[in-house]
């Protein structure tokens, strides 16, 4: 579904930049803005009727009269500055400023400035429509009672109706413009959300159906792992056995088993090649290093100093098996994103000690130097326990005396 116009959501969009660009940012400023500009316009105009010497005798009466019109013009015209805060009040101060205007002018003269105009818009595109509308009757009345009782003598039957009907049909008639306008509006902001909504709603439809296709796959994944394996043990074992009575044989059998292995590492690679998401451009998504590969103990003095904590290693460093490398790494990198966000500006301090037997990680942050921003809750705590049951470990967490924070997973060895 599209908006009834489809330039207005954009002609609306480079009104709103032109005006913040000149700094008129809030309502109240526009409005404010807006008040000055009817106020320009209507001194004008009064000097250009004023300038024709058969409109401009209409309006000449006493010598301050013209004085009086162009002051009250400009005091209704600042009434237009809280038009959209308050916008019965500046009908009835536009009003009451017209009836003053029907009394200073002389009885032959009439003249509506547009802040009356532009208020009942307002009432019409910012107040219910049935108070706008009786607003805006009411409005009429009393200027027509105002211009019908500041000369009483030209008060006609003719002239009293002519004087009601314009008055009620020239306000009505802002105020099912600015009604008219209000529900354009309306109408276009539920179009637009309508809209989002069904993007959102496909959305989330492809994604389950990518998740459903992912889980098909890794289930593939393991079942092409698993057969393949199995068969690699298998053949493995016959090559033991048949090493020392038939080498060909053997040899044999470890060429298959080497084939094997290749063809394996292909279905893996394709599998879970199609696992990865990638973006638009191709790039694999959620991966900071663009497929470099996965960092261990060995990249954390990197870490450290690109988090800015100090990095403190004791005792012999021994290899560890890839997933708990890669566990122990990514729990370090957790503990580091959640001192600097939780605790901006503290000291932070990871140390590794090689045990005889075990592998211990300790981060330790001190108190908040400063208001930490907020943040959603995330995963880092759950994430962390998840890597540390993966690998066997201990993960304990928790705050310290002085108000810091500490991280410690401790990795028991393997015998060897």
């Amino acid at each position: 579904m599209t908006s009834p116009d489809p330039l207005e959501p954009g002609v609306a969009a480079r009104a709103d930049a032109a005006l913040d660009r000149i700094g008129l940012t809030t309502p109240r400023r526009r409005d404010a803005a807006l008040a000055a500009v009817v106020a320009v316009v209507s001194v004008a105009m009064v000097l250009v009727v004023l300038a024709d010497p058969a409109l401009g005798a209409a309006l000449r009466g006493g010598p301050l009269t013209v004085p009086a019109v162009l002051v009250l013009l400009v005091v209704q015209s600042g009434a237009l500055a809280v038009r959209r805060t308050r916008p019965a009040l500046c009908l009835a101060v536009t009003i009451a400023l017209q009836v003053a205007m029907a009394a200073v002018l002389p009885p032959a003269g009439f003249l509506r400035g547009p802040a009356p105009v532009i208020a009942a818009y307002t009432c019409g595109a910012w107040s219910p429509p049935r108070r706008a509308l009786t607003l805006a009757g009411l409005a009429g009345l009393v200027e027509t009672a105002g211009v019908v009782g500041s000369a009483p003598a030209a008060a006609t039957v003719a002239a009293v109706l002519t004087q009601l009907v314009s008055s009620v049909l020239t306000y009505l008639a802002a105020t099912m413009l600015g009604a008219w306008v209000a529900t354009r509006r309306r109408y276009a902001e539920m179009a637009r959300l309508r809209a989002a909504e069904a993007v959102a709603a496909q959305r989330a439809r492809a994604d389950a159906a990518v998740g459903a296709e992912r889980a098909r796959l890794a289930r593939e994944l393991h079942d092409i792992a698993a057969h393949h394996l199995a068969a690699m043990v298998v053949q493995a074992s016959v090559v033991e056995r048949l090493i020392d009575r038939d080498p060909a044989a053997a040899r044999r059998t470890a060429a298959d088993v080497r084939a094997r292995g290749r063809a394996t590492l292909q279905d893996l690679r394709q599998v879970v090649g199609a696992l990865r998401e990638r973006g638009e451009d191709g790039e694999e998504d959620g991966l900071a290093d663009g497929g470099a590969p996965v960092p261990g103990l060995a990249a954390l003095a990197e870490l450290a100093a690109g988090s800015g904590a100090s990095l403190h290693v004791d005792g012999t460093p021994r290899e560890l098996p890839p997933v708990a490398d890669v566990s122990v790494y990514r729990v370090a990198q957790e503990a580091l994103s959640n001192a600097r966000d939780h605790a901006p500006g503290a000291p932070v301090t990871v140390r590794v000690e090689h045990q005889e037997g075990a592998t211990v990680l300790e981060v330790r942050n001190g108190p908040s130097a400063a208001a930490p921003e907020p943040r959603p809750g995330g995963l880092g705590l759950i994430g962390m326990r998840e890597r540390a049951e993966l690998i066997g470990a201990t993960l304990d967490v928790g705050p310290l005396p002085d108000g810091g924070w500490r991280v410690r997973l401790e990795l028991p060895r393997s015998p060897a």
